[in-house]
């Protein structure tokens, strides 16, 4: 496949290397699912085939898929071919159908944990290389060359260290938890409960709203009829931090900077941080669906030969906070 690469970068005339001169942007086969028959129309290119989630699931996905399709092109040494489902059965016939295609490499955010050993063994067996991004899956690490995700845990200690050093008189904490088992809930969750136990925080109430706006409204509007004291909204996704908004606005309880309630939440949604920038909210964590560059890093190693230096590779990833966030912060982070 090192050939491959190299007949590409002679082809475009570029005289760089093969790291920087073919790594690269997408252009989907098949606009939205189903496995393309024409995958191998150009020997010279590495032949890939992407699997993800429903783009339209939401502004993350939107920007996971549209970061991928601008970094596998032909232009940049690739034929590749992508497949959006979020059931996992749907994912795990199309990657046995690339399998059998003979692709070099089958790029995997899979829909469930669960159920991959045999596509993993199949596609070893074909020598294609598997590279899971986004999530990882239950699955023995040999089966597969690498893992791109975000480190949800870091995600939450990072979020929970700018909490404690608003130095709050009192933390008085409403926690909206995500789809409990998710591995973002895991994480923002775990980190949330470590502080508040060695800390002496009280959570005065911690449910799953699902992701949901409407549900995470409900659990801060009983909360507000409950008569419960709180100062601090810590919400697991930009989404549920909307929700939990909404009821203090119509309870007209302030928010924000210098105001009654702190507003955390994470995902960087364009939006959310502009919420930030307004001061109506406080913090936002991170979540990075720009995973392209690592996923073409770890290919081109491979394609040199070299060793993985790791199996899993965690993204880089910030937290933004009211004070110090700009234009510039959510033109280049935000989603």
């Amino acid at each position: 496949m090192l050939r491959k690469k190299l007949a590409v970068c002679l082809v475009a005339g570029m005289a760089v290397t093969v790291l920087t001169g073919c790594g690269g942007s997408p252009e989907p086969t098949d606009g939205t699912s189903g496995v393309s028959s024409d995958i191998s129309v150009d020997d010279r290119l590495i032949k890939v085939a992407i699997i993800n989630l429903d783009p339209d699931e939401s502004s993350y996905r939107a920007a996971n898929v549209r970061d991928l399709k601008e970094a596998f092109t032909k232009e940049k040494g690739y034929e590749a071919s992508f497949v959006y489902s979020s059931k996992n059965e749907e994912q795990i016939e199309a990657a046995k159908a690339y399998i059998g295609k003979g692709v070099d490499y089958l790029l995997l955010a899979a829909a469930d944990t669960s159920g991959w050993d045999s596509v993993l063994q199949d596609a070893k067996a074909a020598g294609t290389k598997v590279i899971l991004f986004d999530r990882t899956i239950d699955a023995d690490e040999n089966l597969y060359e690498a893992s791109v995700v975000s480190d949800m845990a870091k995600e939450g200690k990072i979020a929970v260290e700018w909490l404690k050093g608003q130095n709050l008189g009192k933390y008085e904490i409403i926690h909206i938890q995500g789809e409990m088992g998710n591995a973002a809930q895991i994480g923002r969750t775990g980190a949330l409960e470590e502080e508040a136990k060695s800390a002496g925080w009280r959570i005065i109430e911690q449910q799953t709203a699902g992701w949901s706006a409407k549900a995470a409204e409900r659990i801060v509007k009983d909360v507000i009829d409950s008569g419960k004291s709180f100062n601090v909204i810590y919400a697991e996704n930009d989404n549920m931090a909307k929700g939990a908004v909404a009821a203090l606005d119509k309870a007209k309880i302030s928010h924000g900077v210098g105001k009654d309630v702190v507003i955390m939440s994470f995902d960087a949604n364009t939006w959310a941080l502009e919420e930030l920038l307004a001061g109506r909210w406080n913090y936002n964590g991170q979540c990075n669906p720009y995973q392209s560059s690592y996923i073409i890093e770890i290919m081109d190693k491979l394609e040199m030969g070299e060793e993985l230096e790791e199996k899993t590779v965690f993204m880089e990833e910030k937290g933004f906070e009211a004070e110090t966030i700009t234009n510039e912060d959510i033109e280049k982070y935000g989603i």
